[in-house]
This record gives structure tokens, sequence and C-alpha cells, in this order.
């Protein structure tokens, strides 16, 4: 751009505390989202990457200006314009007007006045007023009326974990679903369960597969209780949690209409200045997501150990050939997908790790750390929501299992002489599991040859279907 007259056509002045500065003619945003953008430029990830917190920002304003109307503190028909132009950013509309970078300092404020600016300029186009036009609809005197970034900020954070969570408790019941189906279809078919790596006693593919889904179901269950924490805001609590700037009806009267806009069960904390600070529904949510990381690179783990081989592995499974699986070895073939799964996780661990340090570091009256720990929560319930879907649809679906292999495993084992040890002794039992190990040959066989016991007695004790169902566990679902 060269000459006052070329930068008058594409840009428009604002000013702030600072000074002046010019803004791009077009777009919604205005001089504290343009200041952020020169400032913070160091993961180069845009606000809009989570169109949840955009979203859920929108609806905080929209009930916030709500409350305002309500109260008189602010004009009906500026609010009726701000109401709409929420409306627009909840619908998606204005997407791409939120740059400011995730990571950015001031606790939010940046990505608070972003929205700010954005609703206050749509509010004007929808009003006929040009663009910064500031004088009949301001960002901070009309749009943030009554708020500060320090009690909005959180609010729009929790209600986006909460639209976050949805899509994951849906993957987690169909992941759940679907280890189900897996143990509905295999409970007859036994194999050898493990311990420390080292054979163990009966078990069956079934039940194995069950705890998978046993896993997930209490998952599913802490995510049904993260939700009831992530619903008590702040609003109306202003810069420190003493409702400075606001009027004192507006707490009780922007939340209620918060509630009434979402369907939620929103309540106002307590103790506003504690809650300020208090970073429970974050951690929370973060130990929940975290353990069921654990729980998926569990199942992701246990079947690449069982898939292994085929020829010098424990051959128990197989789960779907997706690529070939070695550049130089021909036939290779690796389950690419629990690997995937397993990575998956671990960058949840790091977002729990993450989510931790930043929570801890609430000096005082604020927390200035909400922005990263936003970006990591979200980043890591949307990957691992996507992860079980691939887990689901590319892996779990497509096992199949073999089950002669399994058997020979339960047959074989030594370690089902402990089904022996109430009839003939601990060391009786231990002598036939050594001979059995050491001639190849099952606990069955040589029990047959060192025990008095009749051959149906035997034949009962050692039944590997029998043994695997001491608790009765037949893996089905409906049972």
């Amino acid at each position: 751009m060269v000459g006052n007259d070329t930068i008058h056509t594409v840009t428009r002045k604002e000013h702030d505390c600072i000074g002046y500065m010019d803004v791009p003619k077009d777009v919604y945003w205005g001089i504290h989202t343009q200041r952020a953008l020169g400032n913070f430029t160091v993961s180069r990830i845009a606000d809009s990457t989570h169109p949840q917190l955009m979203r859920a920002y929108a609806t905080v304003k929209r009930a916030c200006a709500e409350a305002n109307d309500e109260l008189g503190l602010i004009d009906h028909d500026k609010a009726r314009l701000i109401v709409a132009a929420c409306r627009d950013v909840e619908n998606g509309e204005l997407a791409d007007q939120f740059p400011v970078d995730v990571l950015q300092g001031g606790a939010g404020t940046s990505t608070n006045m972003n929205m700010n600016e954005v609703i206050a300029n749509r509010a004007l186009e929808l009003g006929g007023h040009p663009k910064g036009d500031y004088g009949f609809i301001h960002p901070n005197d009309d749009v943030n009326h009554s708020q500060s970034t320090n009690d909005t900020y959180p609010a729009a954070c929790k209600l986006a974990l909460i639209d976050a969570i949805g899509p994951l408790a849906e993957e987690t019941k169909k992941l759940t679903r679907a280890f189900h189906d897996l143990a509905d279809k295999h409970t007859n078919d036994v194999t050898i369960g493990r311990t420390q790596l080292q054979d163990a006693v009966p078990m069956t593919y079934g039940q194995e597969f069950h705890a998978f889904a046993s896993f997930l179901k209490s998952d599913l269950l802490a995510l049904e209780h993260v939700v009831p924490q992530l619903t008590t805001l702040n609003l109306g609590a202003t810069a420190i949690g003493t409702g400075i700037c606001a009027d004192l009806r507006f707490r009780t009267t922007a939340t209620r209409h918060l509630a009434a806009i979402t369907g939620l069960p929103i309540t106002a904390a307590s103790d506003p200045v504690a809650a300020m600070t208090d970073m429970s529904g974050y951690i929370a949510t973060s130990q929940t997501v975290k353990n069921l990381a654990i729980h998926l690179k569990k199942a992701a783990d246990d079947l690449r150990l069982l898939n292994s081989g085929p020829h010098t592995g424990f051959d128990d499974l197989n789960v779907p050939a997706r690529q070939a699986g070695s550049s130089i070895m021909p036939g290779k073939v690796n389950p690419v997908i629990p690997e995937c799964v397993n990575q998956c996780c671990f960058m949840v661990f790091g977002m729990d790790t993450t989510v931790t340090w930043a929570a801890s570091e609430g000096q005082l009256q604020l927390n200035a750390f909400d922005p990263v720990i936003i970006h990591e929560l979200l980043n890591g319930i949307e990957l691992l929501t996507r992860a079980m879907a691939m887990f689901r649809e590319r892996c779990v679906s497509g096992i199949t299992i073999n089950a002669s292999t399994g058997r020979r495993y339960a047959e074989y084992s030594p370690s089902i002489a402990a089904a022996l040890n109430g009839a003939i002794g601990y060391e009786h039992a231990a002598d036939i599991a050594q001979e059995a190990a050491n001639d190849n040959r099952t606990v069955r066989d040589v029990a047959g040859e060192r025990t008095d016991l009749p051959a149906s007695t035997l034949d009962e004790l050692l039944d590997p279907i029998a043994l695997s169902r001491r608790l009765g566990q037949t893996c089905r679902e409906h049972q």
C-alpha cells in the first residue's frame, strides 16, 4: 500500500488506550484483535479452529445481552441487534473472523475483545451502520456491558467442553457396543489368560472383549459426572469476583438467560471470588479424558499382543489387514490402527500434563492460563473422539479369533493345574504342572497317570470353559 489515499480505501482507523491503528476495512474485528494478531504469533493456530468455543462465547454474549436488555442496562434496539449478531456467530456465519492465536497472554482478553468487536460490527451492519461506528454500538460499553473476560471466557470454555464431550460420549458408546458384540460372539471360545505376560488360567475371548467394554462403560459414566461440574458459572463476577461494574441483578438474570438458551442446568457459583480461580472443572475433565485414553491404550496394546506373530507370537486373534507393513519385508502386515490409537493416547497424556501445570498457576485472584487449558482440552477430546471412531471402524469391527489356537493354549497351560489344588494339594498339583510343561503334555493327561481321581472328575475339574466361568460370567450384554 502506497500513500494515505490508498490506505484509506482499504483500512479504517481505530483507537484504544495505546493509540491509533489501521484495521482492514472489511473485517469485523477491531483494534484489540489487530494488536493481538501482531503480538501472538507462536502457535499459528487460530481460535477459529475451535468452533465449539466460538459458538459458546457467542451464546454467553447473547445471554448477557438479553439480561442487559431485560434490566434496562442497554438500549433495547441495541440489544436486539447484538442478539441477532450473536446468533450469526453461533450459526458459524462469521467463523473466519476469529484469527487470534490460541496461545495468548491476558487470560483470554484478546479472544473476548475479538468476540466483542465482531459482534459489535455485525450488529452495526445489521443496523445499517458502517463497521467501526462505535458511537452507536460499542464493543466494551454495549456488547461487554456488565462483563469481564474473567467471567465470560471461563463460561464459554466450560460450555465448549460440554459441547465437545457429547461426540466423545457417543463414540464411547459405539466402541463399547462393538466390544460387546465381539464378546457375545465368542462366549464359548476359550483361550488362556495371562498375568505378567506369562500363562495363567483359562478364560474366554468373550471375557477378554467384555472387559474392554466394561472399562468404556465406566468412562462413559465418568463423562456424565463431569458435565455438572462445568455448569457452575460465574457470570456477573466480572474482574476478580467482586462484581464491580455489574448491576447487582445481572448475575442472576444472565445465569437464568444462559440456562434457558442452552437447556443446561446452569447455576451461579456460590463463592464468586473462589470460583474465579477454581480450575476443578477443567481438572476433572482432563482426568476423565485421560483415564478414557488409558483404557483405550490398554485395549490397543492387548490387541497388538494377541495379534502378534503369526508364527512366533501369540496368534490369538487377527486384526484387519489395512496396509502392507514393510518397505523391505514382503508379506509383512502390521497392526497400524492400534499403533495409531496408541499415539493419540500419548498426546492425551501430554494434554493432561499441560492442563495440570496450567491449572496450578493461578496466582492471587486469577488464573491467566485458561487459553492453553481450553486449547489442549478441546484438541485432546477431538483427537480421542476421532481415534475411537477409527479404532472401531477399521480394527475392532473386523477382528477374528483363532479359536483352535486359543483352546490349545488353554489345554496345554501348566497353570491349569491350579484347578487340582483342592483335590490333591498344591505340592502334588505343582509336580503335575512341571511334568506337563517338561514333556509338552496337557495337565489332564499327566493327572490321569499321577492321581487316583476318576476320569470324569478330572474332566470336570479341568474343563477350560467351566474354569473360565467360576463366577458365572457369560459376557452377554443383556445378562
